[in-house]
């Protein structure tokens, strides 16, 4: 009757079970988040940040493209013309900007979806090429000298 425990050493036993499975659960959660951060390290080392949502690389793009067209000399429009034509670049530069900012800022999750849609997209067109080349290199061809059948790539005897 040594061996039976107490019902309060019972449940304290069990309360110990419960807070060492508890503290494992949490080494196990601390470990991975550890491990994710250092592969995360790792590859932002590797290869630079991560790019960032689609209506920030938009913005981006914008800014480039604006930086880009303002900074450009026109050679065609002579001496005379090109700091007039500079200034309408940069003022056709500043409405773009100014109507593409108020959307971009409305509907982020839009060009997140957008961006989505054009990474399925690819992806079909992808697929659907892949599918038509393997049928153009796998398509039956008549049997050659011999009987042998060629392949793709049938050897031609040039002497």
């Amino acid at each position: 009757m040594s061996e039976e425990l107490r019902p309060s050493d019972a449940a304290s036993g069990n309360e110990a079970v419960d807070e060492v499975r508890a503290t494992d659960a949490d080494a196990w959660a601390t470990a991975c988040a550890e491990d994710l951060a250092a592969e995360k390290a790792r590859r932002r080392a590797s290869y630079g940040p991560p790019p960032g949502s689609a209506a920030e690389e938009l913005r981006k793009l914008v800014d480039a493209v604006s930086d880009k067209l303002s900074s450009i000399q026109s050679p065609l429009l002579g001496a005379v013309a090109g700091p007039a034509a500079q200034q309408v670049v940069q003022q056709v530069v500043q409405q773009a900007k100014a109507a593409v900012e108020p959307v971009i800022e409305r509907n982020p999750d839009v060009f997140d979806h957008l961006a989505a849609a054009g990474s399925e997209l690819l992806a079909a067109y992808r697929s659907a090429v892949q599918a038509q080349e393997q049928r153009w290199t796998q398509r039956d061809t008549k049997p050659g000298k011999g009987g042998e059948e060629p392949g793709p790539g049938e050897r031609i005897d040039l002497d």
